[in-house]
């Protein structure tokens, strides 16, 4: 069984391990195994970085072995009525709501962020799983009864195959069920890839797949990073990938994909803005502000990681400041915690250099979390709540996406010079305003060239009966995630028309060797 399948939460409340670390399996048909690689990556815990387990590097044979039995599941889970996948779906939801609790722990153990945010992060997943139990409905096709006299025409919803999910280290549950029960409900299979930097969710989702009886090779996972994801790109028995992530990876997986015939979903970086008017209710925007930069440690694809105070709301930024210095920085285990650890001491050097470019590169820095400590975790990968005011569009610190807990500062004097920067960011993954006039609102969401647009909401990601449309820069493929979107991504249609003459056709016509023409 998964090494944290019994009591994850007292793994996270002691923080001690053995000299030996557990290592983390694969799954294959149906099956926790071992792998023989010699090829491993250590995982730590963000808040102490002591050792929680080793992750492997998937062998080749192990790779060709998940995606031939994901390929031997598909031969008969494609007949699979739709009543029964719905009811896998159904035991599904039901069983991570059962266990939620663990997979927070374990989210928290891997990953760092704070039990209520993991609590969100699986609870968001849930509810894909939920609308995927909506699969009567969401799978019909469409017809037309006498298109043509005696003809008619019908199309039908069918899976398209092996479907191969790419996950990220920073949403580890909501993710891969994004990915999986979609592909499933449509009758497709997966390959899943979870992040190496925190695999537990997805395993323990696997535990609970065996428990709701989904058949073996259903679902697979193979853990690695740069030549797993080049085996999914390449595998010819791989028809669709769905990838969340940063974008080097992403134009890579988008590219190499396509090029090898398959269907790409690629959700990528991000720089999303949220402008401040002065006719905003001045606590409730700066609480969401504040809330959506520094939350997840900012590592959120949604983040807000740009304000702009508009006017007379520029004298606003004390109190934003005010509001970030009392956020609680700690493990996120630990109770009354805001902002938990960043994944990696990596990620932490990298936010301090892009902290410190905009700095050099004339920014203001109010507050600066770089010196922030916590006495109970002196090795932990913690970066405070940090604001960075007359950040310009030149600097680093706005180019770059940091993925931590930065908020840069942007002035102007109108809701259009507002407007203007944030369509000439090259990305287009979501945006706020905040405002109590209507027309300004109406005005915003038809002029700005962003994908998923909150109005007094900071982060305004979709429930899962519409579909996460970023844009531009932060998309590449044409069907995003979940929502009827989501489906078709999964899913082929197929038409049939029949014509059936009423009565006796007559005998000795002359075959017609035009383009037929219906009336």
């Amino acid at each position: 069984m998964f090494r944290l399948a019994v009591n994850p939460l007292l793994n996270v409340l002691k923080r001690q391990y053995s000299n030996v670390a557990p290592t983390t399996k694969l799954f294959i048909d149906g099956q926790f195994v071992e792998s023989k690689t010699t090829q491993w990556v250590d995982l730590h815990d963000p808040a102490t970085n002591n050792l929680v387990t080793r992750v492997p590097q998937s062998t080749q044979a192990e790779m060709e072995a998940a995606v031939q039995s994901s390929q031997n599941a598909y031969d008969s889970w494609k007949n699979t009525s739709v009543l029964t996948r719905q009811q896998l779906m159904l035991k599904l939801q039901a069983a991570i709501r059962r266990d939620m609790k663990k997979i927070t722990a374990n989210i928290t153990l891997e990953q760092g962020k704070t039990l209520a945010d993991a609590d969100g992060d699986v609870l968001r997943g849930v509810q894909v799983v939920e609308h995927a139990c909506a699969a009567g409905t969401l799978l019909q096709g469409e017809s037309l009864q006498g298109i043509s006299k005696d003809m008619d025409i019908t199309s039908y919803k069918v899976p398209i195959g092996v479907t191969a999910g790419i996950c990220p280290f920073n949403f580890p549950a909501m993710v891969p069920l994004w990915m999986f029960p979609l592909a499933l409900i449509a009758g497709n299979t997966m390959l899943i890839k979870p992040s190496e930097r925190d695999p537990g969710a997805t395993m323990m989702l696997m535990e609970l797949l065996n428990e709701v009886g989904c058949p073996p090779g259903v679902v697979n996972v193979i853990h690695g990073t740069h030549d797993a994801v080049n085996f999914i790109c390449d595998n010819p028995n791989i028809k669709a990938i769905s990838f969340v992530g940063g974008d080097r990876a992403g134009k890579h997986i988008y590219s190499r994909g396509a090029a090898s015939g398959k269907r790409i979903q690629s959700n990528m970086g991000a720089k999303n803005h949220a402008i401040v008017l002065p006719d905003a209710d001045k606590n409730a925007a700066l609480d969401a502000i504040a809330g959506a930069a520094f939350g997840a440690a900012g590592q959120r694809c949604m983040a807000l990681s740009v304000a702009i105070l508009v006017g007379e709301a520029q004298k606003w930024l004390p109190d934003l400041v005010e509001k970030a210095k009392k956020l609680q920085v700690n493990a996120g285990h630990e109770p009354g915690t805001d902002v938990g650890p960043v994944i990696s001491p990596q990620a932490k050097q990298r936010i301090f250099g892009l902290i410190e470019a905009g700095i050099k590169q004339g920014a203001k820095c109010p507050l600066d979390g770089r010196n922030v400590k916590v006495e109970k975790y002196p090795n932990g990968n913690f970066v405070g709540p940090t604001i960075l005011t007359e950040v310009l569009p030149s600097n680093d610190c706005y180019k770059e996406e940091i993925f931590g807990p930065v908020l840069s500062v942007v002035s102007a004097n109108t809701l259009e010079e507002a407007i203007s920067i944030i369509n000439a960011n090259p990305y287009g993954n979501g945006t706020a305003i905040f405002t109590t006039s209507g027309n300004h609102a109406r005005q915003f969401v038809h002029e700005v060239d962003v994908g998923q647009i909150g109005i007094n909401v900071p982060i305004p990601v979709p429930l899962p009966m519409f579909s996460f449309t970023g844009s531009r820069g932060s998309f590449q493929g044409d069907l995003h995630f979940y929502g009827k979107q989501g489906l078709n991504f999964y899913t082929e249609t197929k038409t049939i028309t029949s014509l059936w003459r009423k009565g006796v056709v007559s005998a000795g016509a002359a075959p017609s060797v035009s383009m037929p023409v219906h009336n």
